[in-house]
């Protein structure tokens, strides 16, 4: 099983970044963090690197049911989705796939929430 689904797409970045926020919207997640790799890797290391940004996703009723069915879920919320320029005009998205994650955890409960999820993520990539 892999860990991701992604999909790679032509459009400039921004406006992939914008339309993946609005697809994530659609299917009830908002974006918690936003983590600017690109600016982040100048600034602590003065390294060049590609368009890159890594997105929170939280679906707070999902979230509340993962952490009642187990309380150190936390760990690993939220979802993350990547948006990154492999090269000019060519954008790749990624998010995590939650089951993949959840093998870890030793807990029942958390499977059907899983596959929710990863069907609501699964829709936002494969709407872009």
């Amino acid at each position: 099983m892999n860990y991701y689904f992604n999909k790679t797409i032509k459009g400039d970045f921004e406006q992939v970044l914008e339309k993946v926020t609005q697809e994530l919207e659609k299917e009830g997640f908002g974006v918690l963090t936003e983590i600017n790799v690109t600016e982040t890797l100048k600034k602590k290391l003065d390294v060049n690197f590609r368009n890159y940004r890594i997105l929170g996703a939280c679906n707070a009723p999902y979230a509340h049911k993962a952490l009642k069915a187990e309380d150190r879920i936390g760990t690993m919320l939220p979802c993350n989705v990547i948006v990154q320029e492999k090269e000019a005009g060519e954008i790749e998205v990624a998010a995590v796939n939650p089951i993949a994650s959840m093998q870890a955890v030793d807990n029942g409960d958390l499977g059907e929430i899983a596959e929710e999820i990863k069907e609501k993520l699964e829709k936002v990539i494969h709407n872009l």
